[in-house]
């Protein structure tokens, strides 16, 4: 089974998390400096408002103003808006003669005891002027002023009103743009979120394909992908195609090598027949178990190479393998003394080679045929209890294809290194029994499986937890 992060590991290197973690921030800074635009902008048009308010009373001044006697400036019409009346409304007016019309400052009632300091800029500039100065009781005013001709004296004219009017009605504003745009921020990230989702749903299409050819669904990843995928996927498909190249030229020297390893171990087989009929027993029976020994080494590494091809797709009838088996076993010395049994369905399938299958059968059939009294059973069930590997996130249902015998059993100790995972048992001695089982569980550890290997009151149980074949293969 591979082994799998801690979820904490797994959320810090999550694609999917950073980019919906950029795509929230990007949302976030967005709108934040859309609304800081927008706060800014609310301001300027409020100013520009304001600025049309005070013209108007400006005018209104002016179109009010006369000469008295002495010919200082007076204001015989004030402007109509109440808060002039009213004292610190944040509202205000002033003017005061300039050249000959010099007199005293005139001021509206809601500046009180408190007057304007106007700035020299605008002294006897006809042309409007916008400042910012300090008014009554610490306050900020927005003032616009203008110096008017009348009749042949100058008059400074202002009118002022408090800033605090045009902060708070942004803030209001501020505050009603908030809930719009918390909404607004929900519904982006909600679509980064679909955005994300949408744009990786190729790289797990990628993911389950290559899960489908672990498992032996499929061979290839094929070209269903976008423009921007399509290439990493040729990519995949390439090295499949090169490692099954290197996987069969590696089998095809394995093979050669021990082929050409069995000349020269049938030579050494007719060596130690003349040697027994010498009656030097001794050697010859030194000579067999080396010559046996390698002949098991050779079949053991042909057996590694035929797996070595992954040949995922592959699929086997058990009961059609079983009773080949049974076949060339039964006509054995030690397999024609049995009764030799096959319990399984016909249309049982396994995800197995077939030739991987017959290997590993073969190997159990030969045990318990040195060591069964009168029977050997072939069975099939179901393994509700065992697992397999993972592949991408399922865990695949096993049966079990066991051989049952009534011989004696083996010694409990040695059943822990024998059904161990990656466990190896190469027993000493001609008995055979750990080579070959060591044999069976790399087939099943290649094709996804395990060995069993159980004691029972009959006899000896052995078997392969393998997945069965996936449906229309």
């Amino acid at each position: 089974m591979r082994p799998h992060a801690a979820p904490a590991a797994r959320r810090r290197g999550s694609l999917r998390l950073r980019l919906i973690l950029a795509g929230a921030v990007s949302v976030l800074a967005a709108l934040a400096l859309a609304a800081a635009g927008l706060l800014v902008l609310f301001e300027r048009h409020v100013e520009r408002r304001i600025d049309q308010e005070l013209s108007v009373h400006l005018d209104q001044l002016v179109a009010g103003l006369d000469r008295d006697a002495d010919g200082a400036p007076v204001l015989l019409r004030p402007p109509g808006d109440p808060r002039f009346a009213v004292p610190l409304s944040g509202l205000y007016w002033q003017f005061e003669g300039q050249g000959t019309a010099r007199g005293a400052v005139q001021r509206s009632r809601s500046l009180w005891d408190f007057e304007l300091a106007l700035p020299a800029e605008g002294e006897g500039d006809p042309l409007p002027h916008r400042h910012t100065l300090a008014g009554p009781g610490d306050t900020q005013l927005l003032l616009l002023e203008r110096v008017v001709e009348l009749r042949g004296a100058s008059v400074r004219v202002a009118a002022a009103i408090d800033r605090r009017e045009i902060d708070e009605a942004t803030r209001a504003f501020g505050l009603d743009l908030a809930p719009y745009l918390a909404v607004l921020a929900l519904f982006l990230m909600a679509a980064a979120v679909a955005q994300v989702t949408i744009g990786l749903r190729p790289l797990a299409a990628v993911r389950d394909g290559l899960a489908a050819i672990r498992s032996g669904r499929r061979t290839r990843l094929g070209d269903d992908f976008p423009d921007e995928i399509r290439p990493l996927a040729d990519e995949l498909d390439g090295l499949l195609a090169a490692r099954e190249a290197q996987v069969e030229s590696a089998r095809a020297r394995a093979g050669d090598l021990a082929h050409g390893l069995r000349t020269p171990l049938q030579v050494l087989a007719g060596d130690i027949e003349r040697l027994q009929a010498r009656g030097e027993t001794e050697i010859a029976a030194e000579i067999e178990t080396v010559a046996l020994s390698m002949r098991r080494h050779v079949e053991r590494e042909l057996a590694r190479a035929r797996l070595a091809s992954g040949r995922g797709t592959a699929t086997a009838a058990p009961a059609a393998v079983a009773r080949a088996v049974v076949a060339v076993v039964s006509r054995t010395p030690a397999g024609a003394r049995l009764d030799w049994q096959v319990k399984i369905a016909e249309d049982a399938r396994l995800a197995i080679d077939p030739d991987d299958l017959a290997e590993a059968l073969g190997n159990l059939a030969e045990n318990a045929a040195r060591h069964a009294v009168a029977r050997v059973r072939f069975t099939l069930d179901e393994a509700p209890g065992e697992q397999g590997g993972k592949e991408a996130g399922e865990t695949p249902r096993l049966v079990r294809l066991a051989v049952l015998d009534d011989g004696p059993g083996i010694a409990d100790e040695m059943i822990g290194p024998l059904t161990a995972r990656g466990g190896r048992l190469d027993l000493a001695g001609g008995s055979g029994a750990g080579l070959g089982l060591a044999i069976v569980s790399e087939i099943a550890e290649a094709w996804g499986g395990r060995l069993l290997v159980e004691n029972r009151r009959s006899g000896l149980k052995a078997a392969l937890c393998l997945r069965p074949a996936p449906p229309g293969i």
